[in-house]
């Protein structure tokens, strides 16, 4: 049965008491598809598996988005139960923050651009929280998925940045049979929203250019806040229905380097 530790002294106590350093998935809760295989993969590659159900408000940049995010904590316990994880922090606020978010961690370059351009804030919050997950589990690896991309980079960034002794292990994006990428916000869509949705996928794979993506989209009824071409990857973001989605797809490697590319 998988342990529930809900105080940074007590996650302490058990890293202590284990010889290796575990495997990590830090999460929001809400878990779905995406999830489970990065916890499936930790599970696989390390003798233990720590996962964390956090709802951090400091990446939000919207109350309402906050609000409305799936909470399910006990679907949660129960999966992460059945699938074999060692253990499970269910922090509270004042857990991670004792501080209040005094302290926190700003990157002044890529967190500034695209999701953090939209999303102010967005990015301190996840990597303030991530630091500190860090500290407090010690892993040896920690899992994270390639739809969040931008944030994928920023992590890997800030454990070079630090000295972090943590290897930082990018997982496939998991997409549904008409190839929506898994996201806890799907759950909010209203069916024919969501069947729609799935055309962010296709159009991004069928344009020929960013530009045309864009085009395409908003045809199709998207509020679209980028599409970009950059570092052999195809990013973007909408909003359908009040619902915000992301998702990213490689280019042709003869595009290896695109204007505005870092």
């Amino acid at each position: 049965m998988s342990r529930r530790i809900e105080t940074s002294a007590d996650l302490r106590a058990w890293r202590q008491s284990q010889a290796a350093a575990p495997g990590f998935v830090p999460t929001l809760g809400g878990l779905h598809g995406g999830h489970q295989s990065l916890i499936q993969r930790s599970l696989d590659e390390n003798e233990q598996t720590v996962v964390s159900l956090f709802l951090n408000p400091t990446q939000f940049d919207c109350a309402d988005d906050l609000a409305a995010y799936p909470a399910v904590l006990d679907d949660d316990l129960a999966l992460l139960d059945r699938m074999g994880v060692a253990a499970v922090f269910v922090p509270s606020h004042r857990a991670l923050y004792p501080d209040g978010f005094a302290y926190r961690v700003v990157e002044t370059r890529l967190a500034r651009e695209l999701e953090g351009a939209h999303r102010p804030g967005h990015f301190e919050g996840v990597l303030s929280v991530v630091l500190k997950l860090f500290e407090l589990v010690r892993p040896g690896r920690a899992y994270f998925g390639e739809k969040d991309w931008q944030q994928l980079q920023l992590i890997r960034g800030m454990v070079d940045a630090f000295f972090l002794p943590v290897e930082i292990v990018p997982c496939p994006i998991v997409r549904a049979s008409d190839g929506l990428a898994l996201s806890s916000r799907n759950r909010r869509l209203a069916p024919p929203a969501r069947e729609r949705a799935a055309q962010l996928y296709r159009t991004l794979c069928r344009s020929g250019s960013a530009d045309e993506a864009i085009e395409a989209l908003r045809s199709a009824g998207f509020a679209v806040d980028y599409v970009v071409d950059r570092d052999q990857r195809r990013l973007a973001a909408v909003v359908l229905d009040g619902v915000r989605l992301i998702d990213n797809i490689p280019l042709p490697t003869q595009q290896a380097r695109l204007p505005g590319g870092s």
